[in-house]
């Protein structure tokens, strides 16, 4: 007898920023695999058409929307259009982030990264929230998923706008999840560790290292690995957990 598949997720309408690649494509599918209807959202118009063909080549249902979250307008408009497609929205993964101050020191950093950094990986996360809100609240059972980092609970060094940025998702998703209980909304967070996607190619060697020999589970993390949570927090196995941050890093952060 073959085992029936998992459709935990079955019936729910999910959009995920930053799913072309990386993270965001392995809870694209992850989420799709579970039963879902997901919108694939990026700013990576060309990777972003070539993934959704990939996904809906093994019989998932999932579009793809182009966003720039540094942009409000296209915020709105990606939202708009990802709800229109969907029929409506039970869940919103706000998983796109950008990192392009690795290696500086504060001293270093300048003016215009902070502010880049922080306009996509703050300001883009409340601005499709509440993009998103209208229609999560007439879903009667909406979920948000905010991706934070491990980063943020050890400090890491010479990354001070993301580690800014990622503990600000943090603070967010606290607040967020009093705001919108009362239209039972849950909003939760995930920080993953040093995960192995393009992302994390820059990432000096001595840090990945560094992570390996000290996890408690001590091997590479894989995109994979942070999934089940995120399938977690969207469904109604969650439905009484939200303002929680759940720390994905096989033990370096024991939180």
């Amino acid at each position: 007898m073959t085992a029936e598949k998992n459709l935990i997720l079955s019936g729910r309408r999910i959009l995920i920023t930053g799913a072309a690649r990386g993270l965001g494509l392995a809870f694209a599918k992850t989420i799709a695999q579970a039963g879902a209807t997901v919108a694939l959202a990026d700013i990576l118009e060309d990777k972003l058409h070539q993934s959704v063909a990939d996904l809906r080549e093994q019989g998932l249902d999932v579009a793809g929307f182009v966003v720039d979250l540094a942009d409000p307008e296209s915020v709105k408009s990606c939202a708009a259009s990802a709800v229109a497609w969907l029929g409506g929205l039970d869940g919103l993964v706000n998983n796109a982030a950008i990192t392009n101050s690795g290696g500086r020191s504060s001293e270093q950093l300048e003016i215009d990264m902070w502010d880049c950094v922080m306009d996509v990986n703050v300001r883009g996360t409340w601005l499709m929230t509440n993009a998103c809100l209208p229609a999560l609240r007439d879903s009667g059972r909406g979920s948000i998923v905010n991706l934070s980092s491990d980063t943020a609970l050890w400090g890491a060094p010479n990354l001070l706008a993301y580690v800014a940025s990622k503990s600000a998702v943090i603070g967010m998703t606290r607040s967020l999840s009093r705001e919108l209980g009362k239209d039972n909304i849950t909003v939760n967070a995930v920080a993953p560790g040093l995960t192995l996607v393009e992302a994390t190619e820059y990432v000096p060697q001595a840090r990945h290292q560094t992570y390996f020999d000290q996890r408690a589970l001590q091997r590479n993390q894989l995109p994979e690995d942070v999934c089940g949570v995120v399938v977690f927090a969207l469904s109604d196995l969650s439905r009484f957990f939200t303002g929680q941050l759940m720390a994905v890093n096989g033990g370096f952060v024991l939180h």
